[in-house]
C-alpha cells in the first residue's frame, strides 16, 4: 500500500510531448518559459543530479508567473522539497497548491503523507477522506492510494472497523491488490470477523488464502505446508535475493565467536522478555556477543537491560539494508541470529546479503522464514517432529531442554483479589489472555461448549478491541451462554499483568496459533496450561512448554480430547489440584526455568554448528 504519488506523475498526464535537450539547458530568465519547458528543463536537472538547481529553478519561476498552470511547479516543487527533508518548505508549496486548484488531489494525498510524518495524524485521515470523497466513482490511481493510506493508518491507530471499511472500498475498485488482501484478512481476524476469508470480497477464497500474510497464516491453517508456500511468496515479493554474498562460506576463527542478534524488538516487547535473561547469561569467555537494533526508543527498563547485556550494541534504525549488512561484515560476525524472521519490523534484505557464514531465525516468527540465506531454525524436537522436516526451508539446529528461554527474574505485582478484577469468587475461572487474532472461530465455538458443560464456570479474555469483544459476546449468545459467564481484562503493565494470573484455574491456550510468552508467563505463576497440538510449529509452542516441564497430559491432540480435557479439570477438583501442584512441583524439577542451564544447552548447539562449518 503505497505512501506517496510519483514524482512528476501528475505533470505527465497534462504535459505535451517532451522538449528537446535545446530546451532543456537552464535558462537565464526562467520565468520566460512556459510551464512545460519549465518541467522538461527540471527534469533534466534532476538526471544530472542536481535537485537543489531544479528547486531554485521552479522557485525563481514561481517568483515571476501569473500562469493559470502555476499550481503543477508548486506540486513539483513540493515533492523536491519534501525529497531533500525541507518538509515546511514542501508543506508550504503543497497548501499554495492547493488554493490555487482546490481539487488537486495528488496534492492533497502527498500533504497528507507529511502530515502523518510530522505526526498530525488527524489532518492526514481529513486530507486522504477528502481525496477517496473527491474521487468517488473514478478509477483514479490516487483514489487507490488515499484508501489504502487510510487503511494502514487507522490500523496503525488500532481503528480496525474503519481500517477495513476503507481496504473494502479499495478492493472493490481493483480487486488485485495482494497487499490489500493481506491487511484485509488479518484485520478481520483482529477482530474475531469470522468467517475471516469474507464471500463477499470480490476476490475467491483460493485469492484471499493465496494473499494471506505469513503471521496470519499461522492463526488461520496448520499445515506447515502452506506455511512454507506462503513465506516463499514473502521472499519472492519483497526481499531481493539478487544481491552479492558478503561472507566467506566458512567462520573467521576469532578467539571468541562472534554472536550477533538483529531485531526490531529490543524494547518493551515479548521477545525481550524471553531473550534478556539469556543474553545475561551467555558465556562472554566464549562469545563476544553484538546486538543489531532497529527498535523504538521506549526508554523501558527492558531495553535498557537487553542493551547492557551486549558486549557491542549497534543502533542502525537511519541505515539502509545493505549498509547494515556491510557493517556485520566487517565485524566479522560468526554467527548471526535473525530475531524477527518474517514478524513486523523485519528487515530480510539484510540478511539477503548473507553478511555472515552462519546465520539463524529465532524465536521472532514460530515457523520456517522460506528465506535461502537462512541456514537454520533453531527449534527442539517436540517443536519440529522429523515428519514435518520436508516443509522447513532451513535446517533444524535442535536445543535439548525446551526451544523457548525464560525470564525468572520478572516482576510480579501485588495479588489482586477476584472481586477487584470483575470475576466470581466460588466459580472456575477458565481464562486466555492470547492476541485477540489467534482466536478462530473453531476455537471460541469450543470453549461455548466447554462452559455450557460446566456451570460453574466463568471465561476470562482479552480486551484487544472492541470488536472482538462484541463479536466473541455475539458467539456466547449463539451458544446460550449467559453474558456474566463472560470476563474482559484490558492490558496492563508487566508486573500487574502477571498477577493477573493468581486469579484464574486453568489457562486455555489458542489452536492453531498457541500462545509462547503467555504460556510461559501463566506457567511461571503456576497456573495450569490445556494446549491443543497439531502439525505446525505454532500449534506446538505451548506443547513444547509443557514437555519440557513435564506435565504433557496438559496436551491435547485433538478438539474434542481439548474440550473433554477442560471439562473434566473444572468437574473434578481433586484432579485439578493434583494437576496444578505438579505444575508447582515441576517450576523448580524441570529444566524450563532453569535458565543457566537453557544459556549452556543453548551455546553447546550453536558451537556443534560452528565446528562443524569450521571442520
Amino acid at each position: 500500500m503505497s505512501s506517496a504519488t510519483c514524482l512528476y506523475q501528475y505533470c505527465k498526464t497534462v504535459q505535451h510531448a517532451p522538449y528537446t535537450t535545446e530546451h532543456s539547458r537552464p535558462m537565464e530568465n526562467p520565468d520566460q518559459l512556459i510551464p512545460h519547458q519549465l518541467i522538461a528543463t527540471a527534469e533534466a536537472l534532476i538526471a544530472r543530479k542536481q535537485p537543489e538547481e531544479a528547486i531554485t529553478l521552479y522557485q525563481s519561476w514561481l517568483n515571476g508567473t501569473t500562469s493559470p498552470f502555476a499550481y503543477i511547479a508548486r506540486f513539483n516543487l513540493a515533492v523536491l522539497l519534501a525529497a531533500a527533508r525541507r518538509l515546511p518548505e514542501a508543506e508550504a508549496a503543497y497548501v499554495a497548491a492547493i488554493a490555487q486548484k482546490p481539487d488537486f488531489a495528488e496534492a492533497k494525498h502527498n500533504l497528507a503523507n507529511l502530515h502523518e510524518l510530522n505526526g498530525n495524524l488527524d489532518a492526514a485521515h481529513e486530507l486522504w477522506r477528502e481525496v477517496a470523497t473527491e474521487t468517488a466513482g473514478s478509477h483514479h490511481v490516487i483514489r487507490l492510494m488515499a484508501l489504502n493510506n487510510l487503511g494502514r493508518a487507522l490500523e496503525k491507530s488500532k481503528r480496525y472497523d474503519e481500517a477495513e471499511a476503507f481496504l473494502r472500498q479499495s478492493l472493490m475498485q481493483d480487486p488485485a491488490q495482494s497487499g490489500v488482501i493481506q491487511h484485509l484478512v488479518h484485520l478481520r481476524q483482529k477482530q474475531c470477523k469470522w468467517p475471516i476469508y469474507d464471500p463477499s470480497l470480490p476476490v475467491s477464497p483460493g485469492q484471499l488464502a493465496c494473499h494471506t500474510s505469513a503471521l496470519a497464516m499461522l492463526a488461520a491453517k496448520d499445515d506447515p505446508a502452506l506455511q512454507l508456500v506462503t513465506a516463499t511468496r514473502f521472499l519472492k515479493d519483497k526481499v531481493n535475493t539478487r544481491v552479492p554474498q558478503l561472507a566467506p562460506a566458512t567462520p573467521y576463527r576469532h578467539e571468541k565467536i562472534r554472536l550477533g542478534f538483529t531485531s526490531s524488538d529490543f524494547c518493551l516487547h515479548a521477545v525481550s522478555m524471553l531473550m534478556a535473561e539469556l543474553f545475561e547469561n551467555l558465556d562472554k569467555t566464549r562469545f563476544e556477543v553484538f546486538g543489531f537494533c532497529w527498535s523504538p526508543e521506549d526508554g523501558s527498563p527492558m531495553r535498557q537491560r537487553v542493551i547492557a547485556a551486549m558486549d557491542h550494541f549497534f543502533k542502525v534504525g537511519d541505515q539502509d539494508d545493505r549498509s547494515v549488512a556491510v557493517l556485520i561484515r566487517n565485524l566479522e560476525i560468526d554467527i548471526l541470529i535473525d530475531l524477527n524472521s518474517l514478524t513486523s519490523g523485519a528487515r530480510p534484505n539484510i540478511l539477503a546479503y548473507k553478511p555472515a557464514p552462519l546465520q539463524l531465525n529465532y524465536l521472532g516468527f514460530p515457523g520456517t522464514s522460506g528465506m535461502p540465506f537462512i541456514d537454520y531454525l533453531i527449534a527442539d524436537r517436540y517443536l519440529v517432529p522429523d515428519s514435518e522436516l520436508p516443509y522447513y526451508l532451513e535446517q533444524v539446529l535442535y536445543l535439548p531442554d525446551g526451544f523457548q528461554p525464560n525470564d525468572t527474574t520478572r516482576q510480579i505485582g501485588p495479588a489482586p483479589k477476584r472481586a477487584d478484577l470483575g470475576l466470581p469468587d466460588d466459580k472456575f475461572v477458565y481464562c486466555s489472555f492470547n492476541n485477540n487474532f489467534k482466536y478462530t472461530e473453531e476455537m471460541v465455538d469450543c470453549w461455548m461448549r466447554i462452559l455450557t458443560r460446566t456451570d460453574n464456570s466463568v471465561l476470562w479474555l482479552l480486551e484487544d478491541n472492541p470488536w472482538a469483544r462484541a463479536n466473541i459476546e455475539a458467539r456466547a449468545r449463539a451458544h446460550g451462554i449467559a453474558p456474566n459467564r463472560l470476563h474482559f481484562a484490558g492490558r496492563a503493565a508487566p508486573a500487574d499483568y502477571m498477577a493477573r494470573y493468581g486469579a484464574a484455574d486453568l489457562f486455555l491456550d489458542c489452536y492453531p496459533f498457541n500462545a509462547g510468552t503467555t504460556s510461559s508467563d501463566a506457567l511461571w505463576m503456576s497456573l495450569p496450561v490445556l494446549t491443543r497440538s497439531g502439525r505446525s510449529f505454532a500449534s506446538r509452542m505451548a506443547g513444547s512448554l509443557l514437555t519440557t516441564l513435564g506435565v504433557p497430559e496438559l496436551i491435547a491432540d485433538t478438539l474434542g480430547s481439548y474440550e473433554d480435557k477442560a471439562v473434566a479439570l473444572a468437574q473434578d477438583r481433586r484432579h485439578y489440584q493434583q494437576i496444578k501442584t505438579r505444575v508447582i512441583q515441576q517450576k523448580q524439577a524441570s529444566p524450563l526455568f532453569d535458565s543457566k542451564r537453557f544459556a549452556r544447552g543453548f551455546e553447546s548447539a550453536l558451537l556443534d554448528t560452528y565446528h562443524r562449518l569450521n571442520a
